[in-house]
Protein backbone atom coordinates (compact mmCIF):
# COMPACT_ATOMS: atom_id res chain seq x y z
CA UNK A 1 0.00 0.00 0.00
CA UNK A 2 2.98 2.31 0.52
CA UNK A 3 4.33 2.25 -2.46
CA UNK A 4 1.27 2.51 -4.27
CA UNK A 5 0.75 5.74 -2.03
CA UNK A 6 4.12 7.01 -3.05
CA UNK A 7 2.98 6.62 -6.54
CA UNK A 8 0.44 8.62 -5.93
CA UNK A 9 2.03 11.76 -4.18
CA UNK A 10 4.75 11.53 -6.99
CA UNK A 11 2.06 11.77 -9.48
CA UNK A 12 0.22 14.86 -7.55
CA UNK A 13 3.61 16.94 -7.44
CA UNK A 14 4.40 16.02 -11.41
CA UNK A 15 1.04 17.63 -12.10
CA UNK A 16 2.07 21.01 -10.16
CA UNK A 17 5.75 20.74 -11.25
CA UNK A 18 5.36 23.60 -14.13
CA UNK A 19 3.85 26.19 -11.44
CA UNK A 20 6.55 24.89 -8.47
CA UNK A 21 9.52 25.76 -10.86
CA UNK A 22 7.90 29.11 -11.66
CA UNK A 23 7.52 29.92 -8.31
CA UNK A 24 11.23 29.40 -7.56
CA UNK A 25 12.28 31.60 -10.17
CA UNK A 26 10.15 34.67 -9.33
CA UNK A 27 11.76 34.00 -5.84
CA UNK A 28 14.73 34.22 -7.44
CA UNK A 29 14.25 37.40 -9.66
CA UNK A 30 12.43 38.88 -6.26
CA UNK A 31 16.08 38.09 -4.90
CA UNK A 32 14.59 39.48 -1.36
CA UNK A 33 16.81 39.82 1.17
CA UNK A 34 16.52 38.43 5.13
CA UNK A 35 13.09 40.29 7.15
CA UNK A 36 12.15 42.11 3.38
CA UNK A 37 10.99 38.72 1.67
CA UNK A 38 7.59 40.22 1.56
CA UNK A 39 6.77 39.29 -2.37
CA UNK A 40 8.20 36.04 -1.38
CA UNK A 41 6.12 35.05 1.33
CA UNK A 42 2.82 36.96 -0.38
CA UNK A 43 3.87 34.48 -3.61
CA UNK A 44 3.81 31.47 -1.18
CA UNK A 45 1.04 31.92 0.64
CA UNK A 46 -1.22 32.87 -2.20
CA UNK A 47 -0.45 29.72 -3.50
CA UNK A 48 -1.19 27.84 -0.23
CA UNK A 49 -4.35 29.69 0.13
CA UNK A 50 -5.69 28.73 -3.11
CA UNK A 51 -5.09 25.39 -2.13
CA UNK A 52 -7.32 25.39 0.72
CA UNK A 53 -4.57 26.08 3.78
CA UNK A 54 -5.38 28.21 6.48
CA UNK A 55 -2.73 30.88 6.20
CA UNK A 56 -1.59 33.21 9.13
CA UNK A 57 0.75 35.87 7.70
CA UNK A 58 3.44 38.21 10.05
CA UNK A 59 3.69 35.77 12.68
CA UNK A 60 6.64 36.63 14.73
CA UNK A 61 7.99 38.31 11.69
CA UNK A 62 6.49 40.60 9.25
CA UNK A 63 7.74 38.04 6.22
CA UNK A 64 7.11 34.89 8.41
CA UNK A 65 3.76 32.49 7.91
CA UNK A 66 2.22 29.76 9.15
CA UNK A 67 0.28 27.48 7.10
CA UNK A 68 -2.41 24.58 7.83
CA UNK A 69 -4.37 21.54 7.03
CA UNK A 70 -6.19 20.08 9.78
CA UNK A 71 -7.12 15.93 8.48
CA UNK A 72 -6.97 14.85 12.24
CA UNK A 73 -10.78 14.25 12.40
CA UNK A 74 -11.64 12.35 15.53
CA UNK A 75 -8.71 10.78 16.23
CA UNK A 76 -8.54 10.64 19.95
CA UNK A 77 -7.10 8.56 22.99
CA UNK A 78 -8.42 7.58 25.60
CA UNK A 79 -7.97 10.44 27.77
CA UNK A 80 -9.22 13.05 25.07
CA UNK A 81 -5.89 13.81 23.77
CA UNK A 82 -6.00 13.63 19.62
CA UNK A 83 -3.35 11.25 18.34
CA UNK A 84 -2.90 12.26 14.86
CA UNK A 85 0.74 13.67 13.87
CA UNK A 86 0.99 17.24 12.94
CA UNK A 87 4.16 17.21 10.48
CA UNK A 88 6.01 20.40 9.62
CA UNK A 89 7.69 21.70 6.87
CA UNK A 90 9.92 24.74 6.92
CA UNK A 91 10.99 26.91 4.44
CA UNK A 92 13.22 29.71 4.05
CA UNK A 93 12.98 32.18 0.87
CA UNK A 94 15.69 34.74 2.20
CA UNK A 95 18.35 36.07 -0.58
CA UNK A 96 22.25 36.94 0.13
CA UNK A 97 22.75 40.42 -0.03
CA UNK A 98 24.22 42.10 -3.23
CA UNK A 99 24.86 38.12 -4.64
CA UNK A 100 21.45 37.31 -4.56
CA UNK A 101 19.82 33.74 -4.01
CA UNK A 102 23.18 32.09 -4.67
CA UNK A 103 22.22 29.45 -1.32
CA UNK A 104 19.32 27.98 -2.85
CA UNK A 105 16.46 29.23 -0.86
CA UNK A 106 14.33 30.51 -3.59
CA UNK A 107 13.67 26.56 -4.17
CA UNK A 108 13.11 25.42 -0.44
CA UNK A 109 9.30 26.98 -0.64
CA UNK A 110 7.99 25.48 -3.69
CA UNK A 111 9.44 22.52 -2.66
CA UNK A 112 7.76 22.10 0.88
CA UNK A 113 4.11 23.51 -0.81
CA UNK A 114 4.36 20.06 -3.17
CA UNK A 115 4.85 17.70 -0.49
CA UNK A 116 1.67 19.31 1.37
CA UNK A 117 -0.33 19.72 -1.44
CA UNK A 118 0.47 15.69 -2.68
CA UNK A 119 -0.08 14.92 1.65
CA UNK A 120 -3.02 16.70 1.39
CA UNK A 121 -4.44 15.37 -1.83
CA UNK A 122 -3.48 11.57 -1.40
CA UNK A 123 -3.45 10.62 2.85
CA UNK A 124 -7.52 11.83 2.81
CA UNK A 125 -8.05 8.92 4.50
CA UNK A 126 -5.27 9.01 7.25
CA UNK A 127 -5.12 11.82 10.67
CA UNK A 128 -3.02 14.30 10.66
CA UNK A 129 -2.00 17.77 10.76
CA UNK A 130 0.39 19.54 8.57
CA UNK A 131 1.98 23.08 8.94
CA UNK A 132 4.23 24.69 6.62
CA UNK A 133 6.51 27.03 8.23
CA UNK A 134 7.75 30.01 6.39
CA UNK A 135 10.94 30.92 8.34
CA UNK A 136 12.93 34.01 7.09
CA UNK A 137 16.37 35.43 7.58
CA UNK A 138 17.99 32.41 7.92
CA UNK A 139 21.24 34.07 6.53
CA UNK A 140 21.43 36.85 8.86
CA UNK A 141 18.89 36.95 11.99
CA UNK A 142 18.07 33.69 12.45
CA UNK A 143 14.20 33.69 11.90
CA UNK A 144 13.52 30.34 13.28
CA UNK A 145 14.94 31.23 16.74
CA UNK A 146 12.73 34.23 16.71
CA UNK A 147 9.85 32.39 16.00
CA UNK A 148 10.73 29.66 18.21
CA UNK A 149 11.03 32.21 21.22
CA UNK A 150 7.54 33.37 20.15
CA UNK A 151 5.97 29.88 20.41
CA UNK A 152 5.53 28.58 17.23
CA UNK A 153 6.84 25.16 16.06
CA UNK A 154 7.00 23.55 19.23
CA UNK A 155 3.31 21.49 18.17
CA UNK A 156 5.32 19.89 15.51
CA UNK A 157 5.71 16.17 16.29
CA UNK A 158 8.38 15.89 13.37
CA UNK A 159 9.91 18.33 11.06
CA UNK A 160 11.29 18.34 7.69
CA UNK A 161 13.24 21.12 5.33
CA UNK A 162 15.00 20.39 2.05
CA UNK A 163 18.07 22.28 0.48
CA UNK A 164 19.80 22.43 -2.71
CA UNK A 165 23.53 20.93 -2.39
CA UNK A 166 26.20 19.55 -4.74
CA UNK A 167 25.34 15.92 -3.49
CA UNK A 168 21.61 14.19 -2.31
CA UNK A 169 22.02 13.82 1.36
CA UNK A 170 21.26 14.64 5.19
CA UNK A 171 23.58 16.56 7.67
CA UNK A 172 24.46 15.04 11.07
CA UNK A 173 25.42 17.46 13.42
CA UNK A 174 26.13 21.19 12.94
CA UNK A 175 27.54 23.69 15.39
CA UNK A 176 25.78 25.58 18.22
CA UNK A 177 27.05 29.36 18.09
CA UNK A 178 27.43 31.92 20.22
CA UNK A 179 28.54 35.26 18.47
CA UNK A 180 28.89 38.96 21.28
CA UNK A 181 29.86 42.27 20.54
CA UNK A 182 31.74 43.75 23.39
CA UNK A 183 32.46 47.53 24.10
CA UNK A 184 35.04 48.22 26.29
CA UNK A 185 35.39 51.62 27.62
CA UNK A 186 38.38 52.96 29.43
CA UNK A 187 39.62 56.52 29.69
CA UNK A 188 41.08 59.06 27.11
CA UNK A 189 44.55 60.88 27.26
CA UNK A 190 47.67 61.73 25.52
CA UNK A 191 49.71 58.86 25.08
CA UNK A 192 52.55 61.05 24.83
CA UNK A 193 52.35 63.49 27.42
CA UNK A 194 50.07 61.59 30.07
CA UNK A 195 49.45 58.13 29.58
CA UNK A 196 49.21 57.66 33.15
CA UNK A 197 46.10 58.70 33.30
CA UNK A 198 44.52 57.48 30.78
CA UNK A 199 42.80 53.32 30.86
CA UNK A 200 43.07 51.74 27.34
CA UNK A 201 39.81 50.22 26.26
CA UNK A 202 42.36 48.43 23.47
CA UNK A 203 44.13 46.39 25.73
CA UNK A 204 41.07 45.16 27.52
CA UNK A 205 40.54 43.70 23.75
CA UNK A 206 43.56 42.92 23.10
CA UNK A 207 44.13 40.66 26.69
CA UNK A 208 40.84 38.92 25.74
CA UNK A 209 42.27 37.74 22.66
CA UNK A 210 45.38 36.66 24.26
CA UNK A 211 43.28 35.16 26.91
CA UNK A 212 40.99 32.93 24.20
CA UNK A 213 44.29 31.71 22.72
CA UNK A 214 45.02 30.42 26.01
CA UNK A 215 42.13 29.07 26.49
CA UNK A 216 42.33 27.09 23.11
CA UNK A 217 44.69 24.82 24.62
CA UNK A 218 41.81 23.47 27.42
CA UNK A 219 39.02 22.91 25.43
CA UNK A 220 37.57 20.04 23.35
CA UNK A 221 39.31 20.11 19.74
CA UNK A 222 35.86 20.40 18.16
CA UNK A 223 35.35 23.98 19.67
CA UNK A 224 35.58 27.20 17.56
CA UNK A 225 36.37 30.46 18.71
CA UNK A 226 36.60 33.66 16.58
CA UNK A 227 37.16 37.39 17.01
CA UNK A 228 38.20 40.60 14.96
CA UNK A 229 38.34 44.52 16.25
CA UNK A 230 35.43 46.34 15.04
CA UNK A 231 36.77 49.70 16.37
CA UNK A 232 40.18 50.12 17.73
CA UNK A 233 39.50 53.23 19.23
CA UNK A 234 41.33 56.35 17.17
CA UNK A 235 44.90 57.44 16.61
CA UNK A 236 48.54 56.06 18.32
CA UNK A 237 48.90 58.89 19.77
CA UNK A 238 45.80 58.60 21.99
CA UNK A 239 44.97 56.14 24.52
CA UNK A 240 41.77 55.18 23.27
CA UNK A 241 38.82 54.95 25.79
CA UNK A 242 36.48 52.82 23.98
CA UNK A 243 36.99 49.58 21.62
CA UNK A 244 34.68 47.39 20.10
CA UNK A 245 35.37 43.56 19.70
CA UNK A 246 33.06 40.61 17.99
CA UNK A 247 33.61 37.11 19.15
CA UNK A 248 32.38 33.93 18.49
CA UNK A 249 31.95 31.09 20.08
CA UNK A 250 31.38 27.79 18.57
CA UNK A 251 30.78 23.55 19.49
CA UNK A 252 29.14 20.49 18.08
CA UNK A 253 27.47 20.53 21.42
CA UNK A 254 25.13 23.05 22.75
CA UNK A 255 25.55 22.16 26.22
CA UNK A 256 29.49 21.99 26.27
CA UNK A 257 29.21 25.92 24.42
CA UNK A 258 26.93 26.74 27.58
CA UNK A 259 30.19 25.90 29.34
CA UNK A 260 32.83 27.75 27.43
CA UNK A 261 30.35 30.67 27.28
CA UNK A 262 31.08 31.03 31.04
CA UNK A 263 34.86 30.90 30.55
CA UNK A 264 34.53 33.50 27.97
CA UNK A 265 32.63 35.60 30.50
CA UNK A 266 35.51 35.30 33.30
CA UNK A 267 37.93 36.10 29.82
CA UNK A 268 36.04 39.41 29.92
CA UNK A 269 35.81 40.30 33.36
CA UNK A 270 39.68 39.85 34.06
CA UNK A 271 40.90 41.91 30.68
CA UNK A 272 38.47 44.85 32.19
CA UNK A 273 39.75 44.40 35.87
CA UNK A 274 43.49 43.75 34.46
CA UNK A 275 42.72 47.29 32.51
CA UNK A 276 40.55 49.18 35.01
CA UNK A 277 38.22 49.22 32.16
CA UNK A 278 34.34 48.64 32.10
CA UNK A 279 32.66 46.77 29.31
CA UNK A 280 29.17 46.04 27.34
CA UNK A 281 27.67 42.77 26.12
CA UNK A 282 25.69 42.60 23.38
CA UNK A 283 24.60 39.08 23.05
CA UNK A 284 23.02 37.64 19.92
CA UNK A 285 20.60 34.90 19.22
CA UNK A 286 22.29 31.63 20.54
CA UNK A 287 22.55 28.78 17.55
CA UNK A 288 21.95 25.58 18.93
CA UNK A 289 23.48 22.09 17.74
CA UNK A 290 20.66 19.98 16.85
CA UNK A 291 19.73 16.57 18.58
CA UNK A 292 20.62 14.07 15.64
CA UNK A 293 18.09 11.67 14.47
CA UNK A 294 19.33 8.80 12.31
CA UNK A 295 15.89 6.88 11.85
CA UNK A 296 14.14 9.93 10.28
CA UNK A 297 17.80 10.47 8.03
CA UNK A 298 17.62 6.56 7.16
CA UNK A 299 13.57 7.24 5.93
CA UNK A 300 14.68 10.50 3.74
CA UNK A 301 17.71 8.39 2.18
CA UNK A 302 15.72 5.78 1.51
CA UNK A 303 13.00 7.48 -0.41
CA UNK A 304 15.63 9.75 -1.91
CA UNK A 305 16.86 6.04 -3.28
CA UNK A 306 12.89 4.86 -4.03
CA UNK A 307 12.54 8.14 -6.38
CA UNK A 308 16.08 8.12 -7.79
CA UNK A 309 17.24 11.16 -6.67
CA UNK A 310 20.65 12.19 -8.68
CA UNK A 311 24.29 11.93 -6.85
CA UNK A 312 23.15 9.84 -3.76
CA UNK A 313 26.01 10.55 -1.08
CA UNK A 314 27.21 9.31 3.06
CA UNK A 315 25.78 11.85 5.68
CA UNK A 316 27.93 14.68 5.97
CA UNK A 317 29.10 14.31 9.62
CA UNK A 318 29.87 17.91 10.70
CA UNK A 319 28.25 21.21 9.09
CA UNK A 320 28.39 24.63 9.96
CA UNK A 321 25.79 27.14 12.16
CA UNK A 322 22.18 27.23 11.28
CA UNK A 323 18.94 28.17 13.01
CA UNK A 324 17.46 24.72 11.98
CA UNK A 325 19.88 23.61 14.72
CA UNK A 326 17.61 25.10 17.01
CA UNK A 327 14.52 23.62 15.92
CA UNK A 328 15.92 19.67 16.00
CA UNK A 329 17.32 20.83 19.47
CA UNK A 330 13.45 20.82 20.60
CA UNK A 331 11.75 18.38 17.88
CA UNK A 332 12.91 15.48 15.96
CA UNK A 333 13.51 16.34 12.02
CA UNK A 334 16.08 16.63 9.27
CA UNK A 335 17.01 18.16 5.69
CA UNK A 336 17.38 16.70 2.85
CA UNK A 337 19.47 18.06 0.97
CA UNK A 338 19.37 17.46 -2.93
CA UNK A 339 21.90 17.67 -5.80
CA UNK A 340 21.71 20.51 -8.22
CA UNK A 341 24.75 22.03 -9.30
CA UNK A 342 28.42 21.06 -9.17
CA UNK A 343 29.81 18.40 -7.09
CA UNK A 344 32.93 20.69 -5.66
CA UNK A 345 30.53 23.67 -5.19
CA UNK A 346 30.08 25.71 -2.10
CA UNK A 347 27.10 27.57 -0.80
CA UNK A 348 27.38 31.50 -1.14
CA UNK A 349 28.89 31.07 -4.56
CA UNK A 350 28.90 31.95 -8.18
CA UNK A 351 28.04 28.21 -8.88
CA UNK A 352 25.25 28.43 -6.81
CA UNK A 353 23.99 31.63 -8.07
CA UNK A 354 24.32 29.97 -11.60
CA UNK A 355 22.60 26.66 -10.52
CA UNK A 356 19.77 28.70 -9.27
CA UNK A 357 17.18 28.18 -13.18
CA UNK A 358 18.30 24.92 -14.36
CA UNK A 359 16.70 22.24 -15.45
CA UNK A 360 18.92 20.29 -12.62
CA UNK A 361 17.13 23.26 -10.03
CA UNK A 362 13.86 22.36 -11.16
CA UNK A 363 14.40 18.96 -10.66
CA UNK A 364 15.71 19.28 -7.53
CA UNK A 365 12.34 20.81 -6.24
CA UNK A 366 10.41 17.88 -7.13
CA UNK A 367 12.61 15.45 -5.86
CA UNK A 368 12.94 17.20 -2.42
CA UNK A 369 9.15 17.20 -2.86
CA UNK A 370 8.40 13.83 -3.27
CA UNK A 371 11.39 12.78 -0.76
CA UNK A 372 9.51 14.84 1.96
CA UNK A 373 6.22 13.16 1.08
CA UNK A 374 7.18 10.07 1.24
CA UNK A 375 8.96 10.36 4.46
CA UNK A 376 5.52 12.08 6.01
CA UNK A 377 3.82 9.17 3.79
CA UNK A 378 5.85 6.40 6.07
CA UNK A 379 5.53 7.96 9.22
CA UNK A 380 1.38 8.37 8.97
CA UNK A 381 0.86 4.61 7.61
CA UNK A 382 3.77 2.87 9.90
CA UNK A 383 1.85 2.40 13.34
CA UNK A 384 4.51 3.04 16.03
CA UNK A 385 6.93 4.47 13.76
CA UNK A 386 6.52 8.24 15.16
CA UNK A 387 6.55 6.67 18.99
CA UNK A 388 9.96 5.34 17.57
CA UNK A 389 11.67 8.26 16.35
CA UNK A 390 10.20 10.54 19.03
CA UNK A 391 11.92 7.90 21.99
CA UNK A 392 15.47 7.90 19.84
CA UNK A 393 15.22 12.04 20.14
CA UNK A 394 14.66 12.62 23.37
CA UNK A 395 17.03 9.76 24.31
CA UNK A 396 20.08 11.93 22.21
CA UNK A 397 19.06 14.51 23.96
CA UNK A 398 19.75 13.28 27.10
CA UNK A 399 23.21 12.50 25.84
CA UNK A 400 23.51 16.00 24.63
Amino acid sequence: MSQDLKKLLGEVIEMHRAELCKMADLIYDFAEKSAEEYKSMELLTDYLQNEGFTVERGIALDTAFRATWDNCRASVDDEGKNTAPVLGILVEYDALEDIGHACGHHMQGPAGIGAAIAIKDVMKDYPFKLVIYGTPAEETLGGKIIMLDAGYMKELDLALMSHGSPNTSVDEKCMALENFVVTFHGVKSHAAISPDEGRSALDAALLSFHAIEMLREHVKDDTRMHYTIRNAGGPPNVVPDLTVAEYTLRSYSTSYLNTVVERFYNILKGAALMTDTTYDIQRDLPFKSKIVCHSVNDLLMKNAAYEKAPSIAAPRKKTGSTDFGNVLYEIPGSCIRIAFTKPDAQPHSQEYLEAGKTDKAHDAICYAAKIMADTFCDVITTPGLLTQIKEEFYAAKQKE
